[in-house]
């Protein structure tokens, strides 16, 4: 055989082994990294100035519900809505009992996920942590298949225990175990069988949408869907600040 005989046969071995991984690869998409810092926006809004060096505004302002319950809140059961109602006169009263920015607490998910003040993302391999600043947030999105025992179950939290896996470039992330005496939307309760999936994609080229939606078969007449978009930010601006609300707090008791 000659030489050239010979490179042409090895050429025609390797040419199926080359589209079978070319093939994968694109049934395979490559897996986006988020890690970064993130500012939510809305896309349909006017573009908003940059974020400055100065302190912003604190703490957040509490709602009140005066203007009624909107058609884009969650609809609730009718036990859940009379707790609403409960806790719309406790607000026009001038209360903040039932306010967890005016106590310093985080909003539970999914409503932690507005991220008013920026979050951070450190990405990788088996786990995502996600830092806010509002209130000093902490979520973990474990990525490595693991299941929460009962022991999680049985102690919800505000984060509640988050598992994902991904479909494509789209990462679902399902959580469960969180704490009943948060808020669905910073003004919505829910029961202790709250169950939130998310469905988390780059659009574009740093912008991160988060789709959530919220189950709860106790509380909810169906389920409830917000959709929230972020946009990394650069250097200098892609720096979060420390949020001391509890001083604050201390400060006026």
């Amino acid at each position: 055989m000659s030489k050239t005989a010979g490179l042409l046969s090895a050429a025609l071995v390797c040419l199926p082994l080359a589209l079978t991984l070319s093939i994968r690869a694109q049934e395979k998409p490559a897996q986006p990294d988020f890690s970064g810092v993130y500012f939510p926006f809305n896309p349909n809004a006017a573009p908003a100035a940059p974020r400055g060096a100065g302190t912003p505004p604190r703490p957040v302002a509490v709602i009140d519900g005066r203007a009624g319950r909107p058609d884009t809140a969650p609809k609730l059961a009718p036990e859940y809505l009379a707790k609403w109602e409960a806790m719309r006169k406790s607000r026009m009263a001038g209360s903040s009992e039932t306010d967890p920015n005016a106590n310093c607490l985080s909003a539970g998910m999914p409503g932690m996920m507005s991220m008013a003040y920026g979050m951070e993302i450190n990405h990788t391999k088996d786990k995502i942590t996600i830092y806010g600043e509002l209130n000093d947030v902490y979520r973990r999105i474990y990525l490595d298949g693991r299941k929460p025992q009962q022991r999680t179950l049985d102690d919800p939290t505000f984060a509640g225990y988050s598992v994902g896996h991904w479909e494509g470039d789209t990462l679902v992330v399902d959580t469960v175990a969180i704490r009943e005496d948060t808020l669905l939307d910073l003004f919505s309760p829910h029961s202790d069988q709250l169950t939130v999936r998310e469905q988390i994609r780059f659009t574009a080229p740093g912008i991160l949408e988060d789709r959530l939606t919220a189950n709860d078969p106790k509380a909810l007449r169906e389920p409830f869907t917000q959709v929230r978009t972020y946009r990394k930010a650069s250097p200098p601006n892609d720096e979060l600040r420390e949020f001391s609300c509890a001083e604050g707090l201390s400060s006026v008791k």
